[in-house]
């Protein structure tokens, strides 16, 4: 039975506390539908492209992946983290169960070939996000450093929208078929896809209302899960704060977006 991926967290480490608050309270709220989902908790260790030099920017690598192997202890959860430079790769390798490209290094050959052999080595996936100045049509490109070293099977693209005029970005439904084509899965980014990058001047604006919507028409489009950041108190988030879910309201959105991707897998 196919199952929907969902990559779920705060956007960037703040603390243990934190962390293991958000994923004991997805894996318990999921209980129900755990035969349905592979979920994974996610946290960025280093925000490197924050929109102000004053913005925080996570534990940095070691506590934070510190943060990803206690959660991952504690609840059994898979997880999830960005690197940042090749020389990352194999560290962050050891420990998360999934590896993100950032979008803005999507194109970077380094990047995704030291990416490909960590994931080689330790059995891991590779999560690539298609940048915003990238049609789906040349993700293939991506695919094709990533799985000269990598089977295609644990490569996942990531569509987070393309960039539309200032402070606005636009998801193209037609983009999950195409890269699926590519012989990887698909996910949507439901959080940075309703981003307004700079929008608030130091920092980045969103349009929160939107997520639950396209994330419905993506899983209808043919995606094949979601990643989406969610936090107990939403404006409080250090990152992304205008684009993160109430913590309480995901497990609902789950279940709906369940019943469309079982009505999609099932026709």
């Amino acid at each position: 039975m196919k199952k929907l991926e969902l990559f779920m967290g705060p956007c960037v480490l703040e603390s243990q506390e934190l962390a293991l608050e958000v994923a004991q309270y997805l894996q318990e709220s999921l209980k129900d539908v755990s035969a349905n989902i592979n979920l994974s908790f996610k946290g960025s260790f280093d925000k490197a492209n924050r929109s102000s030099i004053e913005s925080y920017r996570g534990p940095g690598i070691e506590k934070g992946l510190a943060i990803l192997e206690e959660v991952k202890k504690r609840t059994g959860l898979p997880v999830i983290t960005d690197f940042h430079s090749p020389s990352q790769a194999e560290e962050v390798a050891a420990v998360v169960d999934t590896l993100q490209v950032p979008a803005f290094l999507c194109r970077q050959t380094d990047m995704i070939v030291a990416g490909a052999s960590a994931c080689k080595k330790y059995s891991r996936q590779l999560k690539i996000k298609k940048g915003q100045f990238l049609s789906p049509e040349e993700t293939e490109n991506i695919v094709d450093k990533a799985s000269s070293v990598m089977p295609k099977e644990n490569i996942l693209l990531t569509e987070r929208g393309s960039s539309f005029g200032y402070n606005n970005l636009v998801v193209d439904m037609a983009s999950f078929q195409i890269m699926k084509s590519f012989g990887v899965r698909a996910i949507h980014d439901a959080t940075h896809c309703v981003q307004r990058p700079g929008g608030l001047g130091k920092s980045t604006g969103g349009k929160r209302e939107q997520i639950s919507v396209l994330a419905r028409a993506a899983i209808a489009a043919g995606a094949d899960g979601i990643f989406m950041e969610t936090h107990p108190r939403p404006d409080e988030s250090l990152s992304d704060a205008a684009t993160s879910i109430q913590l309480t309201q995901a497990p609902e959105m789950i279940k709906q977006w369940l019943r469309i991707f079982k009505a999609v897998h099932d026709a």
